[in-house]
């Protein structure tokens, strides 16, 4: 048995498109970890990735309009378009594309892109709480959130045992200690971390 599974942690994973952050905590007897992706962002200031489900809506174009759902490659396709990059785009931004290519066939397209479901945007966590698994990261959240959505630690937990796993550009990662006893005391505003992906430091 190696180190890690004697001190069974739990491990708060982040993951997005450009990398992946973690926290873990200790158990006792078993292991777990949370995955997410996240930040949140202004509607306009909103990253587009693979999984997301858009709406584009093309005014009194009907046959155009229709609901897209973002590609593994990160392209969407649309009629007389074809494929087109969506990841890593603003919805303003695969707007005002959209809108650029259909200039060849309306004469002043209105367009507006929507995201309906922010699915590239996720944690998961494994491990000594209740209810583990993949959960959306629509908006801004911190690590206690994350433990909250899912149910709270179950018996064995070492809650004084958490860290974060933060993915560096490089590949590597960094991590960081987060004690849940000092952020529910809030002896240490430092304990409020938010998750967050490579991307946004």
């Amino acid at each position: 048995m190696n180190s890690l599974s004697k001190s069974a942690t739990v491990i708060l994973s982040l993951m997005l498109t450009y990398g992946i952050n973690a926290a873990c905590f200790g158990s006792g007897k078993a292991k777990a970890t949370l995955a997410a992706q996240p930040p949140s962002a202004a509607p306009d200031e909103y990253v587009i990735g693979p999984d997301d489900l858009l709406v584009v809506n093309v005014w009194k174009e009907p046959e155009i309009s229709r609901n897209v759902l973002v590609r593994p490659d990160g392209k969407i396709s649309l009629p007389l378009i074809g494929d087109l990059p969506a990841n890593g785009r603003t919805p303003v931004q695969l707007r005002d594309d959209i809108k650029q290519q259909l200039r060849a066939y309306l004469s002043d397209p209105e367009v507006a892109v929507i995201v309906q479901e922010a699915r590239s945007r996720k944690f998961n966590i494994l491990g000594e709480v209740e209810r583990p698994g993949s959960y959306a990261l629509g908006k801004a959240m911190t690590v206690l959130d994350a433990i909250a959505i899912a149910g709270g630690f179950r018996d064995f937990a070492k809650t004084t045992k958490i860290f974060i796993l933060r993915a560096n550009p490089d590949g590597s990662r960094t991590r960081i200690p987060f004690n849940y006893k000092e952020a529910i005391r809030e002896t240490k505003l430092d304990q409020h971390l938010e998750l967050q992906g490579a991307g946004d430091r």
